[in-house]
């Protein structure tokens, strides 16, 4: 994402007399966030959603081209670009295949993707030098090793970035990660996942399939030894975040339903059923694709992500070479017959026994009710859950709002759940996670604890109609194709 002087003035010069009127009402105390609210977040969060709320749609192709563009590899990080080769055997194909297949309806219509290499880019922390820093001159795999000369925990981070899973890369997700990686004093593995409309579910799916694997069982040539999935997180943001628990209900899918003893990689023999990674976490999970719980619209004031309007224009994207796709879809990421299957939506799945330990940290935002009824779900059948909510903070707001004591309690506690549950091993701890909500004030981060099984005031019946009624609205046209998001 190109994030030069140049690029922010183009967009940001034409918004002068907006910012000015902002600043003047959070002032006077006449915006409804006024007490909640710095002025910086004011002005932050109004910018964004005036970018959101533009009077034209933006061609897919032309927002997803300037969400790539790479900003450069500078400062306080470590990266090394590697390519994780496709196994030659068609195993984790038809495995996944066989998933989707066995929770979808019977009237449901997905692709069936290939399996082919996938980049990513391992990020750690480097210590000691100036923001500004330029990356050395070294080979990937010596900027490998530079890396883990500087980890010292076992702290392995699986990282799916966000962007409505059309937009974005490893490359725009650099500085955040590099921030885990610091934390947790471990390493990030960021995954240049396949993205929509050009590579609709369960491409992305695949590929997370196939990045963990990689990790327990390297293929020829990796930089990295086996991992054990004990020492594995998966984290995300937003669609990233869908990823994540997405990827956990694949693991525990497979390991309920599927007939195979073992499956063949990189001429490894993975026997079943497979081990789910120590835990998956996220910020600002998007665990619902077709946007049906009331959050939507009852926190919009607090949020920059606009709201589904029936009839809006700008909830259709204008027609350019990948949009719509042949054959046509009515959803960005799949079929809308696909988006209450418990793969495309976290929301819809049923079962979550056996999953990892689950970290959630939200803010007041549209999102929240999907996430509170998966937490909810999950801590009820037995699951750890650790739910975090900060009040009157928007959208992945630990990756916006650094300034915030906010974003900044809310990426250390991130940060320390997945060293609680990676490594507490390592570092002899008796106990690894607690099943724990708590609810952070607006500006002092007060904290009031809550009870995570009762977070949601939905039963799995009435979230089931809720999905239902969404999906219909989409498939008569009332609603529109995805996320609307900026014209730039």
């Amino acid at each position: 994402m190109d994030t030069s002087p140049s690029a922010l003035l183009r967009v940001l010069l034409p918004k002068v007399p907006f910012v000015a009127k902002t600043a003047l009402w959070h002032t006077l105390w006449l915006s409804s966030t006024s007490s909640k609210w710095d002025l910086r977040t004011e002005i932050t969060v109004n910018i964004i959603r005036s970018l959101l709320e533009s009077p034209e749609p933006t061609p897919i192709s032309k927002t997803q081209r300037w969400s790539l563009k790479d900003p450069g590899i500078k400062g306080r990080m470590w990266i090394s670009k590697v390519t994780l080769p496709n196994p030659e055997e068609d195993d984790i194909r038809s495995v996944l295949l066989e998933a989707v297949e066995s929770l979808k309806r019977p009237d449901s219509v997905h692709t069936s993707p290939a399996v082919v290499p996938i980049e990513a880019e391992w990020t750690g922390y480097r210590a000691n030098v100036r923001h500004d820093r330029p990356r050395l001159d070294l080979s990937e795999a010596q900027h490998y090793q530079k890396l883990m000369s500087e980890v010292t925990s076992p702290v392995t981070i699986i990282y799916f970035h966000g962007g409505a899973h059309y937009m974005m890369d490893p490359s725009s997700h650099r500085i955040p990660v590099s921030r885990l990686a610091h934390l947790t004093n471990g390493r990030c593995l960021s995954v240049r996942y396949r993205l929509s409309p050009q590579n609709p579910f369960p491409c992305a799916l695949l590929d997370a399939f196939q990045t963990y694997l990689s990790l327990l069982y390297p293929p020829p040539g990796s930089f990295h030894g086996p991992v054990a999935a004990e020492n594995i997180v998966l984290a995300g943001d937003s669609a990233g975040g869908n990823l994540a628990f997405a990827f956990v209900q694949l693991i525990l899918e497979i390991n309920r339903s599927s007939n195979l003893k073992s499956l063949a990689f990189h001429s490894e023999s993975i026997e079943l059923p497979l081990p789910v990674p120590a835990g998956v976490s996220s910020s600002s999970p998007w665990a619902d694709i077709s946007r049906s719980m009331p959050s939507i619209l009852t926190n919009a004031q607090y949020d920059y992500l606009p709201p589904p309007r029936a009839g809006d224009p700008l909830s259709h994207f204008p027609h350019d070479e990948i949009w719509p796709p042949d054959p046509p879809r009515g959803d960005l990421y799949c079929d809308l017959s696909m988006l209450d299957h418990p793969l495309v939506s976290p929301l819809a799945a049923k079962d979550w026994t056996k999953s990892c330990p689950m970290f959630f940290s939200c803010g007041e935002e549209m999102l929240v009710d999907e996430c509170k009824a998966v937490a909810s779900l999950a801590a009820n059948q037995g699951v750890t859950v650790v739910w975090e909510q900060y009040e009157a903070m928007p959208h992945c707001f630990v990756l916006l709002l650094e300034h915030l004591e906010a974003g900044q309690k809310g990426f250390k506690n991130w940060a320390a759940f997945c060293t609680k549950v990676a490594a507490s091993i390592h570092n002899n701890e008796e106990a690894k996670a607690e099943t724990k909500g708590t609810w952070f004030a607006a500006k002092t981060c007060k904290e009031t604890a809550v009870d995570v099984r009762s977070l949601s005031d939905y039963s799995r019946e009435e979230v089931a109609e809720k999905m239902s009624s969404a999906i219909q609205a989409r498939i008569q046209g009332k609603e529109g194709e995805a996320k609307i998001l900026p014209k730039l």
